[in-house]
């Protein structure tokens, strides 16, 4: 009988609070085209609306981003949760960011029922073997575009790079752009949430209305995952045969590769054994961006009959950008000599590789020996460091 009181009691005060709270409502019009569906009181929004966008079902009411107005409001984060909660509940629908943290709760139906979601699947997006033929065939340059760099776009730094106001505009800048000979490469799994792992369910239910602002839903994307052609448990035949088909990028071409100092691509594996020559421009290990102009500079003295291969983290997406409009052939791999790393180990997950930088392994990052092989610091053009 006492716990009865109890809950009783917990459940009036819940409810008191939530009264004091901006009045939401869930709207299904607004929901339908393609908004929140989560409306709040005009009188009661003042400026704290990110998208001030007037609710068709009732003129008193505009649509909004409840985490966004809630946090305008200082409302404290637990409240908000409960009130999120209680409008899923409520009408046992999910209109909100956090709807994938009810996952799996009966009478709720997130991926059917989430415009985000649903608008984004209709990105068009090149498979990785249609890009990379269009790198090869069109002679075309590539800037990709990951996690990383949307975190930038957004506000927030990453491991190995940190905020930078000017970076994060020209990140914006290069993703809605549309120059002739450029692919701009998105991630695929932008498209596909419902086979998604976690990491990529939570970071697009995280940025999923932001996203859809950024994109041109008629243009025709290339595939960043170019380079993340290993995947642990994918088919050795096929990635051997895509590995193959990547390296005619490169095939009987002479090749600069600028990357971060450790990163070391293609050494001490074949990857670019069908290179004509190879050399190297070496670039901070972290917060590259600081020594952009440098760098740059750097890349000006290159021959334009020699192909660009970038390994610089979000700085090769706008590297790759801005020689390719001064005349060059420019490749942001990325990750490509690890995902290689990787497959030839037979890796089951994400390891270190020994005397090479891999930010995504634990320890990784760190206490990466030095080289003493004479023919990988021949081909060293140029070191540039931080300040």
């Amino acid at each position: 009988m006492l716990l009865q009181n109890k809950i009783f009691w917990a459940i009036n005060i819940l409810e008191f609070l939530i009264l004091l709270l901006p009045k939401f409502v869930l709207c299904d019009k607004c929901y339908s085209n393609g908004n929140m569906g989560i409306c709040i009181e005009k009188s009661k929004c003042n400026n704290s609306i990110t998208d001030n966008v007037k609710c068709p079902g009732n003129n008193n009411f505009v649509c909004c981003v409840l985490e966004t107005t809630a946090n305008k409001n200082n409302i404290i984060r637990n409240t908000r949760h409960r009130v999120i909660n209680y409008l899923n509940v409520k009408k046992n629908k999910r209109y909100c960011k956090k709807c994938l943290n009810l996952k799996g709760k009966k009478g709720l139906d997130c991926y059917n029922r989430c415009p985000a979601f649903k608008i984004l699947s209709s990105l068009n997006i090149l498979s990785s073997e249609e890009t990379v033929d269009d790198i090869i065939n069109n002679k075309k340059s590539i800037s990709r575009f990951g996690d990383g760099e949307f975190d930038l776009i957004f506000g927030k730094g990453i491991g190995f790079q940190k905020f930078d106001k000017n970076m994060s505009k020209r990140l914006t800048d290069i993703l809605q752009s549309n120059k002739e000979g450029l692919i701009i490469a998105i991630p695929i799994t932008l498209k596909t949430v419902k086979t998604n792992n976690n990491f990529w369910k939570n970071f697009i239910s995280k940025y999923q209305y932001k996203l859809i602002n950024l994109f041109n839903f008629n243009k025709i994307y290339g595939n960043a995952g170019i380079s993340r052609f290993y995947n642990f448990n994918s088919n050795g035949n096929f990635v051997l045969n895509y590995i193959n088909k990547l390296k005619l990028i490169w095939d009987k071409k002479d090749v600069v590769i600028i990357e971060g100092e450790k990163s070391r691509f293609g050494f001490n594996n074949d990857l670019l054994n069908n290179t004509k020559t190879i050399q190297r421009i070496l670039c901070p290990v972290k917060n590259a961006y600081n020594v952009y102009e440098k760098i740059y500079n750097e890349a000006l003295k290159i021959n334009k009959d020699k192909l660009i291969l970038i390994a610089l983290g979000p700085t090769a997406t706008i590297l790759a950008y801005d020689l390719h409009n001064v005349g060059y052939q420019a490749i942001d791999i990325g990750h490509a000599d690890i995902s290689y790393e990787w497959f030839l180990r037979n890796a089951t997950h994400k390891i270190k590789i020994d005397n090479k930088y891999v930010n995504e392994a634990c320890g990784g990052g760190t206490n990466i020996e030095d080289i003493t092989d004479k023919s990988y610091y021949d081909q060293i053009l140029v070191k540039i460091l931080n300040e």
